[in-house]
């Protein structure tokens, strides 16, 4: 599937109608040389701006671009990206193992794999720098390869070393982004779909296991996300009502929030239809190991930093979480326009406590700047009925996942557990976060919201 094709219309003035600048430096860059580079504006009230669109909020208004050098092409201004495409294919249709279920087995199908992954061209990015799709495929190209290339190693690998030819170009992918350098809940969800050509229904583009299981997990978090865009208009009526602040605005008001506990109801049913399509033991066994960013137990080191010809050097990584739920920035949404904070149990002894912040980093730069935003024009409101209402919504969504993650997560590692297993990472999320006790701070949190 191409570009062309299109869920809804872009009109001229949309955001990804625009062409993109040249480059966009990194916020700490003082360097020179990006002193005459262009960032796009993202200060004005046009939701598009800010890559949000009202008919369907976070993710994309078209399909993502499923393949940088188009199906098949080897031509063109893209065609070089086949290799990148080429290699993906690959790995998706290998049925790869888990290094922990590789052992100490050398030679097999993985280990090629890897080789031919070393033997990559190092690619310019250069030709993708004036397309956002064509930079969000690259990101998403190269982030599941090195998912694949670094959980495939053999068990006992203790350091896996990242060959140039995805280091150089995922960095700089990265550094135009101002994304971490693997994967994040974009690639996984707001990025990772097309529609099937039969029904227009929505259909997964990349997956580790190619299970009915995986593809549910992300087309379930999406269709929440399709479901959140009323929710986004509706803080937007509420907003705009707010400014006038009379009688008619406070009646309007309160049938907003009203409508948003109704919304929030919507996306807890969406969650709960995760039971009926992603079998437990085949997430916790099978999926959800590749989504592991870096940890104590497997460091990642980045070749070939030194190689880059750019004048300003690539940043070494210093955030490698993996994607998470946390990532979403339409929870996050939620959660400032109804004032629920997360900070408030800041502690020394509690790194976890900074988590959703955190996860901030991993989203697309447009949504981190729409969440500023909000969180300007945000108040607490006096309509307090209506406003506990939404919150306490919120809050059973929270329920929910917790129940969610019990179910697909602890519950499973208890059993590892009983069974003489040791698994010290089973009971952290993939962002790194302690799992139960972030959880139940979170829901706590939003409950504290409600107003007395």
């Amino acid at each position: 599937m191409n570009s062309t094709n299109t869920l809804f219309p872009l009109p001229s003035t949309h955001f990804l109608s625009q062409p993109r600048p040249s480059g966009i430096a990194s916020p700490s860059s003082s360097n020179s040389s990006n002193s005459n580079r262009v960032v796009v504006d993202t200060t004005t009230l046009a939701a598009h701006d800010f890559d949000v669109d009202p008919r369907t909020g976070f993710m994309p208004p078209h399909p993502p671009i499923a393949r940088l050098g188009g199906v098949g092409g080897e031509n063109g201004k893209y065609g070089m990206y086949e290799a990148w495409e080429g290699i993906l294919d690959e790995a998706c249709a290998g049925a790869f193992r888990l290094g922990r279920d590789i052992g100490t087995e050398t030679g097999g199908r993985e280990e090629r794999w890897r080789g031919r992954v070393r033997e990559l061209p190092i690619l310019s990015i250069t030709p993708l720098l004036d397309s956002e799709p064509h930079l969000r495929r690259a990101h998403h190209v190269l982030a599941w390869i090195l998912h694949f290339y670094i959980h495939t190693h053999e068990s006992g690998t203790e350091e896996v070393r990242i060959p140039p030819p995805i280091t150089l170009p995922l960095l700089r992918v990265s550094r135009e982004m101002h994304l971490p350098p693997l994967l994040t809940y974009s690639d996984d969800v707001l990025y990772n779909w097309g529609l099937n050509p039969q029904n227009s229904s929505l259909r997964v583009l990349t997956s580790f296991t190619s299970t009915a299981s995986e593809s549910h997990f992300y087309l379930t978090s999406a269709r929440i996300e399709l479901i959140g865009v009323r929710a986004l208009g509706l803080m937007q009526d509420s907003l705009d009502e707010l400014f006038v602040g009379d009688d008619i605005a406070r009646t309007r008001i309160t049938g907003f929030l009203g409508e948003l506990a109704g919304v929030v109801g919507e996306m807890e049913e969406e969650l709960g239809r995760m039971y009926g399509g992603c079998d437990v033991a085949v997430f916790y066994d099978e999926i959800r190991p590749w989504f592991q960013g870096e940890s104590e137990e497997k460091r990642w080191v980045f070749e070939g930093i030194e190689m880059d010809p750019e004048l300003d050097s690539l940043e070494y990584p210093k955030e490698l979480g993996g994607p998470s739920a946390g990532q979403s920035s339409l929870i996050h949404a939620l959660d400032i326009f109804l004032g629920v904070e997360h900070q408030h149990h800041t502690s020394d002894t509690d790194p976890d406590s900074t988590f959703l912040s955190r996860m901030q980093l991993y989203m697309p730069r447009h949504h981190r700047n729409f969440l500023s935003h909000l969180r300007e024009q945000s108040r607490r409101r006096s309509l307090r009925a209506a406003y506990n209402s939404a919150v306490t919504a919120l809050k059973k969504f929270r329920d929910a996942h917790i129940v969610l993650v019990a179910r697909y997560i602890i519950g499973p590692a208890a059993r590892a557990k009983g069974n003489g297993e040791k698994d010290r990472e089973a009971l952290k999320g993939t962002g790194g976060t302690h799992l139960a006790r972030f959880l139940k701070s979170v829901r706590d949190n939003t409950r504290d919201a409600v107003i007395q």
